[in-house]
């Protein structure tokens, strides 16, 4: 039954298509990213829509050894499914991360359920052979048990009927599900034809199934950069509509106001309070400001009540890539009324910090730089000056970042304080870096071991924390891990608790040329706390990824926190930005936050800073691929309405 089948049915349902990638561009999209689950959706044309940049949806973790280190891993042959009890299980094949058979893994298949298609939980795995997997496939059948049917490295097929699939009695390597032979007239169908990969770079097919409209509407919200449709621009706009932004105290003084002895400019004035939604394809809806006709304006008399149209457009920053060049880490903070913005030099090889000061975003491209810190300032504080970060604590500014007294592998994480007062502008009004330490004083890591970096501060339901990646390198290289802990609110250079591991780079995305998780920040909405972060080498194939947790849960405890199979923001989530990564945010006067982040002009062009308005999807989740051209189409940004006076 095909798409167009259903719909004539009166069944609105939507058909997807399962499929992984050939590894064709290792610079963009590392060749081991290719073995991973993509989705595609069919339009009611036929053809075949790619979500998530045509990037994977679903990864395996990697496997861990006894010292620590980690084992990277990809998948292939998976097999999308829908359940009996409602959702979808997919099963398939794990390998090492190129792609080719791992002893670890010879005759099992791993087991992952979903209710969304979107967030995926690994539920084990299940023995089926003592030889390789080549392929598994599974569905329910008209009895309401589910065949599982798989094939071994001879070629042939067999089928084990199942009353259910839950999989975590039989996590265990020595048992093994024996099966029947089939032959391959009984097999499965994959519901697919030859032209489902049409238009679909290096798509590898493996099976397709109907899903409800309803979901596959959500698919296309979700895994698709949210684009401007519209303008939500009210019928007409009364004299307390102009000023609805203003406070409380400046409203009641607006009223006591002779409408009729206003100003053009005073009316201008007050239009510049007005922001207008702007509709997006995901259903969400974004306030923006407005740029009003000067002839429609010249045509109102203020001081006659009557109704006179007003054409407007929106409008909002614009931030041409990149703003900065050799500029990493980038960190903004809004302060007193300016906007700060500090970053990792790469020009000079780390060794300088330089600050800029702005009155809006758009101003810190041409701002002045200001020397803040240097690799000889001080005795013992220099070397690789790394990610720097503003953090307000109680009214005073810190300023957070990694040095070292020479040696790399002595790098750690530092905290200056701006004294009481103090210009953030002058290299001597901030104090010498203090070392973080624990709570009882002693080193956090033992220098020559172990580097501590990217540590990132922020309060959460009254208490301040500090996430920070943390590397080992002696005796054996485990990759960067973040870690969390309290912070101490009097002493923000002193842990408050111990540290507890939140992330170490188990996805193929996150252990791509190197194990990295790194490059923390937090970004606060309602009841939820999301923490972006870094991964892989910090080279064109950089990303970033994403974790979260609801309010009233124990931060410290790994377990309550939620990290997405697939990160947000790639170097295929924008022509000609490659590696995006290490991210921070800032929130403009109006509340709009805005995403800072660094990316490459080029694959192998300079680190270099860039700014992009950060959009709230449907579920209120950031999403970080929302580019200007679709943020703000100039086609639907014009719009008329009918300013009342009375």
């Amino acid at each position: 039954m095909c798409f167009q089948d259903s719909y004539m049915r009166g069944i609105k349902t939507m058909r997807l298509l399962n499929y992984t990638r050939l590894p064709l561009e290792d610079a963009v999209y590392a060749n081991r990213l290719a073995y991973s689950m993509h989705l595609a959706l069919q339009d009611a044309d036929g053809s075949w829509r790619a979500l998530n940049h045509n990037s994977g949806v679903l990864f395996v973790k990697a496997t861990e050894n006894q010292n620590g280190s980690l084992n990277p891993k990809s998948m292939k042959s998976p097999w999308l499914f829908s359940l009996k009890e409602g959702g979808y299980g997919v099963f398939a094949v794990r390998t090492r991360s190129e792609g080719d058979m791992d002893s670890e893994d010879l005759g099992t298949v791993f087991y992952f359920q979903t209710k969304d298609l979107v967030r995926y939980e690994e539920k084990g795995f299940v023995k089926l052979a003592d030889g390789p997997i080549q392929a598994v496939r599974c569905a329910v059948t008209e009895d309401g048990k589910y065949a599982l049917q798989w094939q071994q490295s001879n070629g042939h097929w067999y089928e084990k009927k199942l009353d259910g699939l839950d999989f975590l009695k039989l996590n265990d390597a020595n048992v093994k599900l024996a099966g029947t032979p089939i032959k391959k007239d009984a097999l499965l169908p994959t519901n697919l034809s030859e032209e489902a990969v049409l238009g679909i770079q290096g798509a590898v097919p493996c099976n397709g199934i109907e899903i409800p409209d309803e979901l596959g509407q959500y698919l296309l919200k979700k895994l698709l950069p949210a684009t401007h449709v519209g303008v939500a621009a009210p019928k007409k706009l009364l004299r307390d509509g102009l000023v609805w932004r203003d406070s409380p105290k400046k409203q009641a003084a607006r009223d006591k106001e002779s409408w009729g002895e206003a100003s053009k400019e005073q009316l201008k004035s007050s239009l510049k309070n007005v922001m207008i939604d702007a509709l997006y394809s995901d259903g969400t809806r974004v306030p923006k400001h407005v740029i009003w006709d000067e002839e429609s304006l010249a045509k109102i008399d203020i001081s006659k009540p009557g109704r006179y149209t007003l054409k407007g457009k929106l409008t909002q920053p614009h931030f041409e890539f990149p703003i900065c060049t050799d500029r990493a880490d980038p960190c903004v903070c809004r302060w007193n009324g300016k906007y700060y913005y500090i970053a990792t030099n790469d020009a000079d090889f780390n060794h300088t910090l330089y600050m800029r000061c702005a009155d809006s975003l758009e101003g810190i491209r041409d701002a002045e730089e200001h020397l803040i810190l240097d690799s000889t300032t001080y005795e013992g504080i220099g070397g690789l000056l790394w990610a720097p970060e503003f953090h307000v604590i109680d009214g005073r500014m810190y300023l957070f970042h990694a040095c070292t007294p020479g040696p790399f592998f002595c790098e750690e994480s530092h905290v200056m304080e701006l004294r009481e007062g103090g210009d953030p502008l002058k290299k001597e009004d901030w104090s010498r870096p203090k070392r973080v330490v624990k709570a009882d004083g002693s080193d956090i890591c033992e220098a020559g071991k172990e580097i501590t970096l990217d540590m990132t501060e922020f309060e959460w339901q009254g208490e301040l924390y500090v996430i920070w990646s943390q590397r080992q390198f002696l005796p054996k290289d485990l990759g960067a891990w973040l870690y969390i802990a309290k912070l101490n609110r009097e002493k923000p250079w002193m842990l408050a608790s111990d540290s507890v591991v939140l992330s170490k780079p188990e996805y193929g995305w996150a252990n791509n040329h190197t194990f990295v998780d790194e490059g923390p920040f937090a970004l606060i909405r309602g009841d939820k706390l999301y923490v972006t972060f870094s991964s892989a080498a910090v080279d064109s194939t950089y990303v970033v990824g994403l974790l979260q947790i609801e309010a009233g849960k124990d931060l410290l405890n790994s377990a309550n926190w939620c990290k997405n199979n697939y990160p947000l923001f790639t170097s295929r989530s924008y022509e000609g930005e490659y590696g995006t990564g290490h991210n921070a945010y800032v929130i403009d006067e109006d509340g709009t936050t805005w995403n800072t982040y660094h990316a490459r002009p080029g694959v192998d062009g300079p680190r270099s800073t860039g700014i992009r308005r950060v959009h709230f999807d449907i579920d209120g989740e950031p999403m970080l691929d929302v580019i200007e051209e679709l943020d703000l189409k100039p086609e639907f940004s014009e719009f008329e309405t009918t300013l009342v006076i009375s």
